[in-house]
């Protein structure tokens, strides 16, 4: 289990850069610039909350984008990502997990509640990683809408220190 504290776990995954490009994207890579990282998990392009989330970090971004990189991942295929990316105008980070390795190895895939069933899926979640590379900040379970409005005012606490 991945806590506050940890080193982030590394990983390379293929992507969308903020600008629409294809290629190999790595933890490494996302930290490079020396901001914090929002390293956040969803189930699925163009779903509704998916899309409430995203175009929420995109809303923020002219916020966040000083203080922190943002990088969504989820198993859907990079096609998918450009879609999702093309149709909602996102400006940060998509990376493909169809594996669900790293979705796995941040606590983000699993079992989960779903109308009182039992299922396996992608568990809603955030972090926030230092430029040193230690998770600051787990979030699980989140719901979509107000989420972010939580990160921004995180992200501004963390730079006071």
């Amino acid at each position: 289990m991945l806590k506050e504290g940890d080193k982030a776990p590394d990983f390379c995954l293929e992507g969308l850069t903020p600008e629409g490009e294809e290629e190999k994207i790595c933890l490494k890579d996302l930290l490079s610039e020396g901001k914090y990282l929002i390293l956040y998990f969803y189930p699925k392009d163009n779903t509704p909350g998916c899309t409430t989330e995203a175009c929420d970090f995109r809303d923020n971004l002219n916020i966040i984008g000083e203080k922190a990189v943002v990088a969504g991942v989820s198993p859907d295929s990079i096609n998918s990502h450009k879609k999702f990316k093309e149709k909602y105008n996102l400006n940060f980070y998509l990376l493909s997990d169809p594996e669900k390795k790293v979705l796995e190895v941040y606590d983000a895939y699993g079992e989960k509640k779903m109308y009182g069933k039992v299922t396996k899926g992608v568990i809603r979640s955030t972090y926030i990683i230092s430029p040193d590379g230690k998770v600051v900040k787990k979030w699980k379970n989140v719901k979509a809408k107000g989420h972010v409005q939580k990160v921004v005012e995180e992200l501004e606490k963390l730079l006071q220190n």
